[in-house]
């Protein structure tokens, strides 16, 4: 056997792994690298795709998860935050201000927060750059709120677009939950489910949305600044080349248009958006006419060559984890946006020190800092609005159907 194909492999089968269960597959992957790879990948990998799922650590994990429900159950309705997740400590700093604002907001409701990456998941319960803690999928806090009795659910997300993650999370984990995939739930309380679980949209679930970021960001007082002294470019995440969800990638374009409505020195890119990495960015600060080609839409757009100088870099999502630090700051990645950037001869910066409400609890003033969009108390509100818009579809058909009451086609 090729040493390519055994590679291969050896990656499906850790990928396997981290499917069935959380920490199981860390023995499993350690067996395997214990022996000769050649002479044992194929059956490992056969041994895996026939045994059972193993689910004691799935059960333990929603034993954990029911009884901090139990434990936070006051009300008879409940709000479940989603984010993809981090392992930062600035970022669970956010997640906890978040979480914050929608306790004050919502009297009344119940808040939980999830994470929907299990990589984030795992790497957060190993310690990864923070002590470690224990975060869970929207499958185990769904089955919790179910099993609590919640009479009103909301799943709110906290993505920027309508891309991969949402979509991950409006028609897998909540889609799964209404149709009671795993029987936790009785026929009666399903039907009492019915029109009483709405789902919260990404921040820029419209362009109208993108239109109103715009508005928002340009007025933050450190932007505001840092525009008025040079370029202000953001960092956002995208979808990969091929995968338009929801019409996602086309909000950072409309985004960008907005926003150079107000100053032709801001500018829109991402790290998983053909035609908008940093590279690209660089392109449209030089000038020039682009042309872009996003799912169905094709969109052309001419930048003048911009002569500043200094440029300072934001990210355009909600936390600040490892795109933000890694992708867009680090010093010593000669391909990370800081270093493209200066190497451009556009002396940046990608943190900054006059931040005026840090979510950090570590964070001291005057210094470095990157603030992310959850950050900023004006952004929160946008999503706490998309929010109370899912409230109000409660109890009518904009809300959703289980089964057990939909009306047969």
């Amino acid at each position: 056997m090729r040493m390519k194909q055994i590679k291969h492999l050896v990656m499906a089968f850790a990928a396997v792994c981290l499917t069935v269960g959380f920490t199981s597959c860390e023995k499993e992957v350690e067996k395997i690298v214990e022996k000769p790879v050649e002479k044992i990948v194929e059956k490992e990998v056969e041994k895996v795709v026939e045994k059972p799922v193993d689910n004691n650590n799935w059960s333990r994990y929603q034993t954990m998860v029911n009884e901090a429900v139990k434990a936070g159950k006051h009300n008879d309705k409940v709000i479940l935050l989603v984010a993809f997740g981090s392992t930062w400590e600035q970022a669970y700093d956010t997640f906890e201000k978040v979480v914050e604002d929608y306790e004050q907001e919502f009297d009344g409701w119940d808040v939980f927060l999830s994470f929907s990456s299990a990589i984030c998941i795992n790497n957060a319960r190993a310690g990864e750059n923070v002590d470690p803690e224990d975060f869970f999928d929207p499958e185990h806090w769904l089955t919790a709120i179910g099993l609590a009795g919640y009479k009103q659910v909301v799943i709110q997300s906290l993505q920027v677009i309508p891309g991969e993650e949402y979509r991950r999370v409006r028609d897998t984990y909540v889609k799964d939950f209404m149709n009671n995939r795993n029987g936790d739930f009785t026929d009666a309380y399903m039907k009492s489910l019915d029109l009483n679980v709405v789902v919260g949209t990404p921040l820029m679930a419209e362009e109208s949305d993108a239109e109103l970021l715009a508005t928002v960001l340009s007025e933050e007082a450190d932007v505001k600044a840092a525009v008025a002294d040079g370029i202000v470019a953001f960092m956002g995440h995208g979808n990969p080349e091929g995968y338009d969800y929801y019409g996602g990638n086309i909000r950072y374009i409309q985004l960008e248009e907005y926003l150079r409505k107000i100053s032709p020195s801001f500018y829109v890119g991402t790290v998983d958006m053909a035609d908008t990495y940093a590279e690209d960015v660089l392109k449209h600060i030089a000038g020039g006419t682009f042309t872009y080609e996003i799912g169905d839409i094709k969109k052309t757009i001419t930048y003048a060559p911009n002569k500043s100088t200094k440029a300072q870099l934001y990210p355009l999502m909600s936390i600040a984890g490892d795109h933000a630090h890694n992708d867009m700051a680090d010093p010593e990645d000669p391909e990370s946006w800081y270093s493209l950037f200066n190497e451009a001869g556009i002396a940046t910066q990608a943190y900054e020190t006059n931040f005026a409400e840090p979510c950090w609890k570590q964070y001291k003033s005057g210094d470095a800092y990157i603030p992310a969009l959850a950050e900023r108390a004006n952004v929160r509100d946008l999503w706490i609005n998309h929010t109370k818009e899912a409230i109000e579809k409660l109890g009518t058909e904009d809300a959703l159907s289980t089964p057990t009451t939909a009306p047969e086609e």
